[in-house]
């Protein structure tokens, strides 16, 4: 009797995980082809409308970024796009990120001919000559607000843009990035799109929990489905969310979203609730960014974000953990504990999921046997979600970037 219920649980066990994965492998098979890929040639265009180029509202937010931020407005002042502004917003920075972004703003980089004028009149009249990048300084920061998202918005009450491109101070840009973006959107008719960024990996740590991060992200989020009107699947990403400035002042504006820790994905959340339409796109390395330095800064990054997912939820967020552990670690237990023909569930389930290290492999840097390393960071998954719900309720809050958000207002700026 003890054999057949071990036996008929592995078979239960099993079958549920072989289910999961084939289903998702399935489906990412059929629905991964009809994402656009915009580095591809025939989007090597710019866009086509009525009025010309629209112009492009650029906010970048940042708080303590002197790594990085000169390099970012740099490559953003080198676009190769008429129509546009840069508008950067030192949020309280405690490093140089303010006085870099003086020092690229007064640069000749920074100074263009207004397309109005001809060559000639715009050369004996230097002072028409407009700057394309626009510096903010935030000193103190609103109650009720959440550092990055009171900057975005602070930006988009001086933005000029029809369209309004959020981004980060540490992504690097293409010259053709949001040329080619604009293009896309104009003629889909979209109201947000969001460019997957190319993730620089330097160490094989990274490589392993970012290749986990994709096949979880995969699992869960279907961008397949984000383009169908009709599925609940939604999009957004900090490093390129470009909403028409039309829907960002329908949805709320930012100060809908102030309390939001995932404020790139909830924005992309109220935009499709609210009816409009969204693109996810792929572009190669037309975007890029270094998200951490090895696994442990992955896990740091992600310490503020994961109890925010579960909605702050302790009880959810156990089960979550329960079922990450189930999901991920069970088909190579069950392979190895299971006997006979009782493997065979497991083993589709290990060789869905292998499925998706490969196709993953296609559009980054993960090589395929990561697969085999996918327990490893699915513990370290794990853990991260503990700790950040301990750490979360043992502090009665996030600190973030050196400011502290308490959770009870977190919890009640939810959307």
């Amino acid at each position: 009797m003890h054999w057949q219920t071990f036996q008929t649980f592995h078979w239960i066990a099993g079958g549920i995980l072989a289910l999961a994965w084939f289903s998702r492998i399935v489906e990412a098979a059929f629905g991964m082809p009809h994402i656009a890929d915009i580095a591809r040639p025939e989007w090597d265009r710019g866009p086509t409308t009525p009025n010309g180029e629209p112009r492009v509202s650029i906010i970048v937010p940042a708080r303590n970024e002197e790594e990085d931020i000169r390099e970012t407005l740099v490559q953003l002042l080198a676009l190769d796009y008429s129509n546009y502004e840069i508008i950067a917003v030192n949020d309280r920075s405690t490093d140089r990120t303010g006085r870099i972004m003086d020092e690229v703003a007064a640069s000749a980089a920074n100074v263009f001919f207004d397309a109005a004028l001809s060559p000639a009149d715009a050369e004996a009249d230097k002072s028409v000559r407009p700057r394309r990048l626009k510096v903010i300084h935030i000193a103190e920061l609103p109650s009720g607000w959440l550092g990055k998202t009171h900057a975005m918005w602070t930006a988009c009450q001086q933005a000029t843009g029809d369209w309004l491109l959020f981004t980060d101070g540490d992504v690097l840009f293409k010259p053709d990035a949001l040329r080619r973006a604009v293009a896309y959107a104009e003629a889909e008719r979209a109201d947000h799109v969001v460019l997957f960024p190319r993730m620089i990996m330097k160490r094989p740590s990274e490589k392993m929990m970012i290749a986990f991060f994709q096949a979880l992200f995969v699992f869960g989020h279907r961008p397949w489905k984000v383009a169908d009107p009709k599925a609940r699947d939604h999009m957004g990403v900090g490093a390129f969310n470009m909403v028409r400035r039309s829907v960002y002042d329908a949805v709320g504006t930012y100060r809908a979203l102030r309390m939001e820790v995932l404020d790139d994905m909830k924005l992309g959340k109220v935009i499709k609730n609210a009816g409009f339409a969204q693109r996810n796109v792929f572009g190669e390395d037309l975007i890029s960014l270094h998200w951490a330095k090895g696994a442990f800064g992955i896990v740091n990054n992600l310490t503020k974000n994961f109890f925010a997912v579960l909605s702050f939820q302790w009880p959810r967020t156990v089960a979550c953990i329960v079922g990450l552990g189930f999901l991920n670690l069970g088909p190579f237990l069950g392979v190895w504990l299971a006997h006979g023909w009782a493997r065979i569930p497991y083993a589709i389930a290990l060789g869905s999921l292998f499925l998706i290290y490969y196709g993953m492999s296609v559009r980054s840097a993960v090589p395929s046997y990561y697969f085999f390393l996918h327990p490893v960071s699915a513990s370290l998954f794990m853990y991260t979600l503990l700790r950040s719900m301990v750490h979360t309720l043992a502090n009665d809050g996030i600190v973030w970037r050196g400011t502290k958000y308490r959770l009870e207002e977190l919890r009640k700026g939810m959307v």
